[in-house]
């Protein structure tokens, strides 16, 4: 059975598509096609045709055929302790957002959306990269879970036509979770995201995060390095901070002033120097590194690198003894040489400066309870070289999404001598650097049944 378009499934609110047990899975200009139950078949045509206004069609499948799909397409849960309803009333509004926050914790999931439309409101959770359909509210219930969300993170609950940016600090189970709020006005109300940041990834080791044993060790080698600049790129939502973050932890020693400079700080490091960015005032991230260039540091943490003026404040923080980490938004190891060429640095100061160039993803793991040994098909022969891989399927274990859990994979450059000298020329390509890039590394994964050839398809284009 094809996967349904999303489209067609918002034509049905979960709680219609329950109580009806119908899925539409396919329309046009005058009808709509619906699975369901062969005992419902002359019940609900009417009733749909009324609701829809279009032509009913109906396909007939078993009562546990209907059972999993309305639990694969509708996002609830056989599991009571997690999917009772797909319609969650207010009652109270703190109870509501304790509700709300405390199963996303136990979820793993890293985003809370709250959505209004014209008829309706909903709320999704991301987990694994991936936003999930979760709850509808009522459209008055709404605007007070809203304001409630406005009171914590101290924002102004009368200000409804500008963005605005906040955070909450709460005890949840024993559980200490720091939330950052972002409320945006949109057409029909304000959407609200609350991104809970994990103090726990600050603890992460590089094994963890998805670098090789032969990486890892290329990356020690790097940090430890006395000055020079560790540049890691990738879109965003590949796992940058993840990494940045984990190095701090490695590097983080009573004998070293570590400076950070980041936008915003998401995670606190006791014994790591950590600044917030304030452009409202001023507070730039060349200006930050300048005044850090007076506090006697050891190592230098920027959050990103963004234009010429942070490229060459880095590059003079790298020259002075000072060892400077920070990202970059390019597609590969070999885009951030590129990159800092654009933005005017000398070619002789790269070479001098950067000791390590990473390019990264983060892709997802496929479900060890449900996925799906197949033979690899004469296209897929193009990309992968073995006779048999693995596809996801979908079960309750993975919330039907066929995937749980992420890992990162990594591409790296080590710029030795001969790289130096080949930057220095304008002679540096991915072929003569012989380096093992995101795509091998891909590739890897799915032969050993980590993940799928879909999950990995963005980095062949």
């Amino acid at each position: 059975m094809k996967q349904i378009d999303v489209n067609i499934l918002q034509l049905l609110l979960p709680k219609q598509a329950w109580h009806y047990k119908a899925i539409p899975f396919q329309t046009d200009s005058t009808s709509i096609h619906f699975y369901t139950v062969e005992s419902n078949i002359k019940s609900i045509q009417d009733e749909l045709n009324f609701i829809l206004n279009k032509e009913i069609h109906t396909f007939p499948l078993t009562d546990e055929e209907i059972n999993e799909l309305l639990v694969k397409y509708y996002r609830i849960e056989k599991d009571k302790s997690y999917f009772e309803n797909n319609s969650i009333s207010a009652g109270s509004d703190d109870d509501l957002l304790i509700k709300i926050l405390n199963e996303a914790k136990s979820l793993d999931s890293s985003d809370i959306h709250i959505e209004s439309y014209e008829y309706k409101c909903r709320i999704r959770y991301r987990i694994d990269g991936e936003l999930i359909d979760r709850y509808i509210i009522k459209k008055e219930e709404y605007p007070s879970l809203i304001n409630k969300i406005k009171i914590k993170a101290h924002l102004d609950i009368s200000e409804k036509r500008l963005p605005q940016d906040g955070r909450i600090l709460l005890n949840l189970t024993a559980d200490k979770i720091d939330i950052r709020v972002s409320i945006l006005p949109t057409l029909f109300g304000e959407k609200c995201v609350m991104r809970i940041l994990n103090n726990e990834i600050a603890k992460i080791d590089l094994h963890a995060i998805g670098m090789n044993p032969v990486q890892v060790e290329l990356y020690e080698q790097a940090i430890q390095k006395p000055n020079g600049i560790i540049l890691i790129s990738g879109p965003t939502g590949s796992g940058k901070t993840t990494t940045l973050y984990s190095t701090l932890k490695l590097l983080n020693k009573s004998n070293r002033n570590i400076l950070t400079i980041e936008d915003p700080v998401e995670y606190t490091i006791e014994g790591v120097n950590q600044v917030p960015l304030k452009e409202s005032i001023g507070l730039t991230f060349p200006k930050a590194l300048r005044s850090f260039l007076r506090q006697d540091p050891d190592i230098i943490m920027v959050g990103e690198i963004r234009d010429k003026d942070t490229a060459e404040m880095a590059i003079r923080a790298s020259l002075t003894g000072h060892l400077v980490l920070s990202s970059i938004h390019t597609n590969s190891a070999m885009g951030t040489i590129n990159r800092l060429i654009d933005m005017d640095v000398p070619r002789f100061l790269i070479a001098d400066t950067l000791v390590l160039s990473i390019a990264q993803r983060l892709v997802r793991l496929l479900c060890n309870q449900c996925k799906k040994k197949v033979t690899t098909s004469d296209q897929d022969k193009k990309n992968i070289n073995i006779p048999f891989h693995y596809e996801a399927v979908g079960c309750e274990s993975c919330y039907h999404t066929g995937y749980k859990g992420r890992i990162g994979i990594f591409e790296m450059i080590s710029i030795d001598n001969t790289i130096k000298e080949a930057i220095r020329k304008n002679e540096h390509d991915r072929q003569s650097m012989q380096i093992k890039t995101l795509r091998d590394n891909a590739l890897e994964l799915v032969s050993t049944g980590k993940t799928s050839l879909i999950e990995i398809s963005p980095i062949f284009k």
